[in-house]
């Protein structure tokens, strides 16, 4: 009885249970609801495939994507001080980091980096709002000065993704100081001649807004991406009023001019391109290079003609 109790009816037992499916297969639009196939939903760069609403993506992602072969290098970033305030809420400082590193697996909530878009070399720097709500910090605004002396030192333009939902109040008046230096950070950049294309996703908001996600030379954002300083929330509470529809939002903005493009993002990638070619005065880039053509064979050196004259029948 033990053998067939801890042998045959396990075995039995494993073979016909129910397998149990992990929770991380599917996601669910939050805009329309759909329940998406995880591999779906990443080869469609995290955008629904049902209403085109474009969930969060990290900046490790986006820079596989965006740049040629996803190889890239990462910029060095200078460490700040850690909780150079000792400030406290419901927990410490250091261990709210160390919770969103963990979860995100990201030293920081910006990511700099440098590479090829379709041959044309970039300085790239990305904000991840799961870090934190992407929140400027000393952090972010070493990442900016780091990315934007990188790009004068190589010569080559800065493309920022920013999302972030504003300053870091852990930090205090530290992270609202990120506001005049990101801002000098760029003045460097203008004063070089070389482009500064920024890509505003949601949410972009606080005075990450009020600094350098609003100082490209070119503006373009998701769709219906959040951009704004203060939310509608409390414009409408301040105000006493109801706002617009789709008020603050991506096609909002760009009708009222603080915009100069709404790109799908699938799209981003050629937009870019285009537009940092024309900015740079390069050629068009070109959508596929053809292999070099084989090396025509020499022709054969001409050989003598044999003489097949005929020769005349003398016989009567």
């Amino acid at each position: 009885m033990n053998w067939i109790t801890n042998y045959v009816r396990p075995t039995i037992n494993s073979l016909f249970s129910r397998r149990e499916m992990p929770e991380n297969l599917w996601t669910k639009c939050p805009e329309c609801g759909t329940m998406l196939f995880h591999r779906e939903l990443s080869d469609n760069l995290q955008v629904c495939t049902n209403c085109n609403h474009h969930m969060p993506i990290t900046p490790r992602e986006r820079f596989t994507r965006l740049f040629d072969a996803g190889v890239f290098a990462e910029v060095a970033v200078p460490e700040p001080t850690t909780d150079p305030l000792h400030f406290r809420d419901q927990k410490k400082y250091p261990d709210r980091m160390k919770a969103a590193q963990k979860a995100t697996g990201e030293r920081e909530a910006m990511l700099v980096a440098e590479g090829e878009v379709a041959r044309t070399p970039i300085v790239a720097a990305a904000q991840d709002f799961a870090f934190m709500g992407g929140s400027m910090g000393m952090y972010v605004g070493n990442a900016i000065i780091a990315a934007s002396e990188r790009a004068v030192a190589t010569r080559r333009p800065l493309v920022l993704f920013s999302a972030a939902g504003g300053a870091r109040m852990q930090e205090g008046i530290l992270s609202l100081m990120q506001m005049p230096r990101t801002t000098v950070a760029i003045q460097m950049l203008k004063e070089a001649g070389l482009p500064y294309i920024c890509v505003l996703t949601h949410p972009t908001t606080g005075g990450v807004t009020a600094s350098y996600a609003m100082l490209g030379d070119v503006h373009i954002a998701e769709p219906n991406a959040l951009i704004c300083f203060a939310g509608p929330r409390v414009i409408e509470q301040t105000i006493r009023e109801k706002l617009p529809e789709g008020f603050q939002r991506a096609e909002y903005l760009l009708d009222h001019g603080m915009l100069d493009r709404v790109i799908h993002r699938k799209k981003m990638r050629n937009e870019l391109v285009t537009i940092l070619r024309m900015l740079t005065g390069q050629s068009p880039a070109v959508a596929g290079d053809l292999p070099a053509p084989d090396p025509e064979p020499a022709e054969p050196a001409a050989q003598p003609v044999p003489d097949t004259q005929p020769v005349p029948d003398t016989k009567p």
